[in-house]
C-alpha cells in the first residue's frame, strides 16, 4: 500500500467517525427533508439560523442586484444543491445573478439559471432542489466553458475544520464537481471556496486531509463569518485512475469530459486490469448513484495545531 494511499484511508477513517459525532449533534437544530426525514447520508440539511449564515456569506461576498450594477459585471457562482443552501440560491437569483447548480448526485449533470430567468415571486421554488430541475436550464460542460470562470464557489458541509478541510455526505460528488471545472479552467487556487454551516457543525479539533479534498477558504455561520489559511493545494486535474466504467455511465458529465479529451470509452478500456485501488470516496460515489478581486478578506483564524504539537 503505498502512502497516499494509507493517508487517504486513514482521513476517510477519520473523517467518518467525527461525521457520524456531528450528525448526532445536528439532530437538535436540523430541518427534516421531505424525503429523506434526518437521514444525514443522503442530503445536507438546512437547519435553524441560516437565514443569518446566509445574509453573512452574501455581505461579504458582496453579492447582490445594487453591487452588481456598480461593479458592472454579472456575479457567476456555482451552489451545490444541499439543503442548506436553499436560502443562498434564493437570493442569488432574486440578484440577477450567474448561478451554476449540480442535479442531485450530478446523475443529470449541471443546470444555470441566466440572470432573470426565473420570475421574482417563484424564486423561492426556483431554489429548492425539485425547483432547480424545472428552472434551471441543462448545460453540458462546453456550455459551462462557454459561460467563464466562476466568481465563487459554495457548498454545503456535513462538518468543517478551522483549517478549511471539510466533508459532507461521504460520496465525494462535490470534490469530483471542482475536479471537472477544474479541467475546464473555471476553478483554481484563486477560487474563492465558502462553505455555509451551523455553529456545532465547526470543529475545533483538526480533520486530516486527503489528496482528494477541496478545502474551503470562507466559513459562514449565524454568528461569525471566518477566513482560513487552506493546509494543502487543491486537485487541479481529473484523476481518472479514480474513475471506472461505473462511474461514467452513472454520472453524464464525466462520460462528456472522457469524449471531449478525447479518452477511449469505457467499453474500449474494459479489456484492462482494474484499478487496483479506488478511494473511499470514489466506491461512495458509484454506490451513491475571472477571479476578481472584489471579494474581500475576513480576519484570519489561527491555524489548528494538533495535540501536543
Amino acid at each position: 500500500m503505498s502512502p497516499s494511499t494509507s493517508s487517504a484511508d486513514s482521513a476517510a477513517a477519520g473523517a467518518a467517525q467525527r461525521r457520524h459525532e456531528v450528525w448526532d449533534d445536528l439532530q437538535a437544530v436540523a430541518r427534516p427533508d421531505s424525503r429523506f426525514h434526518l437521514r444525514f447520508s443522503a442530503f445536507i440539511p438546512d437547519f435553524d439560523g441560516s437565514d443569518e449564515a446566509t445574509e453573512r456569506l452574501l455581505a461579504h461576498l458582496q453579492v447582490s442586484a445594487a453591487a452588481a450594477s456598480t461593479m458592472g459585471a454579472t456575479p457567476h457562482l456555482m451552489v451545490t444543491p444541499d439543503n442548506s443552501l436553499t436560502g443562498l440560491r434564493q437570493s442569488l437569483i432574486e440578484a440577477g445573478c450567474s448561478l451554476v447548480v449540480p442535479s442531485y448526485n450530478l446523475a443529470r449533470g449541471f443546470r444555470h439559471f441566466a440572470p432573470g430567468a426565473v420570475p421574482p415571486a417563484l424564486a423561492r421554488y426556483a431554489a429548492w432542489l425539485d425547483g432547480v430541475e424545472h428552472f434551471g436550464a441543462p448545460v453540458s460542460l462546453s456550455g459551462l466553458a462557454a459561460l467563464g470562470r466562476f466568481d465563487a464557489v459554495v457548498t454545503g458541509s456535513s462538518a468543517v475544520a478551522l483549517s478549511g478541510v471539510r466533508f459532507g455526505r461521504g460520496h465525494g460528488y462535490f470534490d469530483l464537481e471542482w475536479r471537472l471545472f477544474a479541467e475546464l479552467g473555471l476553478v483554481d487556487e484563486r477560487t474563492p471556496v465558502a462553505t455555509l454551516v451551523h455553529d456545532l457543525q465547526v470543529l475545533e479539533r483538526p480533520l486530516m486531509a486527503s489528496p482528494d479534498d477541496v478545502p474551503v477558504d470562507l466559513i459562514a455561520t449565524p454568528t461569525r463569518m471566518l477566513s482560513v489559511s487552506r493546509p494543502h493545494t487543491r486537485p487541479r486535474r481529473m484523476d481518472w485512475a479514480l474513475v471506472d466504467e461505473d462511474m461514467v455511465a452513472a454520472i453524464p458529465p464525466l462520460a462528456e469530459l472522457q469524449r471531449s479529451l478525447g479518452l477511449a470509452p469505457p467499453q474500449a478500456q474494459a479489456a484492462h486490469p482494474p484499478v487496483a485501488h479506488r478511494s473511499p470516496a470514489s466506491q461512495a460515489c458509484v454506490a451513491a448513484t475571472r477571479m476578481p478581486a472584489r471579494f474581500p478578506k475576513s480576519p484570519s483564524v489561527p491555524h489548528p495545531q494538533p495535540p501536543g504539537a
